[in-house]
């Protein structure tokens, strides 16, 4: 009973973490307590969507995720690696939007990637069933880093995970220009909701 409960503290000081996410490195499983894990994130099952609402009516896109690295040890709480979000590849439906969106806005020819880098979990993640923690880090858009703490709902089936986070970006207050016109005005922010599926590795397996 006594080592299961040193076993339970070391895991519970050790939660730093992920996500997409969206999402990370929060997912030190039971059954990887005693070795470095990673959690590997699918691209082509994972859906980062934005809105951007307007007086016209609300605008629909999406982006693609270009890569996803997270490193975590259970037993330091150390983690590394990045979640990256490819800004050229967003798309909203609209060829003539999408070029001004690229070009004057997101300038994706200068800052082609969007990138989320995870320090800090709050909360619990159940080997099993749904959980909800607080992931803190850094969120790089535009060339600039801003601090974020987002809610992740998790999902797990032993190794494998669904992951969804919904955040609000205040991009003209982080530098970005505002699309709006004297026909069209749109909100200074914009709404992403991510969509992710991945699965627990051991460090050594990932690499």
């Amino acid at each position: 009973m006594k080592q299961h409960s040193q076993i339970g503290a070391r895991f519970a000081a050790a939660r730093s973490v992920l996500c997409i996410a969206c999402m990370a490195a929060l997912f030190a499983s039971p059954a990887l307590r005693a070795q470095g894990s990673a959690v590997q994130v699918d691209p082509a099952q994972t859906k980062i969507e934005f809105s951007l609402d307007s007086t016209l009516h609300t605008v629909h896109g999406k982006f693609g995720l270009k890569s996803s690295s997270i490193r975590f040890d259970p037993a330091s709480g150390n983690i590394s690696g990045a979640i990256v979000v490819d800004a050229t590849s967003g798309e909203s439906g609209n060829s003539g939007r999408d070029a001004r969106m690229h070009r004057e806005i997101l300038e994706s020819a200068k800052y082609p990637e969007i990138v989320f880098t995870p320090a800090q979990i709050k909360g619990a993640v159940s080997s099993s069933g749904s959980s909800t923690v607080e992931v803190s880090g850094k969120f790089r858009l535009h060339g600039r880093d801003h601090d974020v703490t987002l809610p992740v709902e998790v999902v797990a089936d032993g190794p494998k995970l669904q992951m969804s986070m919904h955040l609000v970006i205040p991009y003209v207050e982080w530098g970005l220009k505002n699309p709006s016109n004297f026909l069209l005005r749109a909100s200074d922010k914009v709404e992403i909701d991510i969509h992710a599926t991945g699965r627990i590795e051991s460090a050594n397996a990932a690499q």
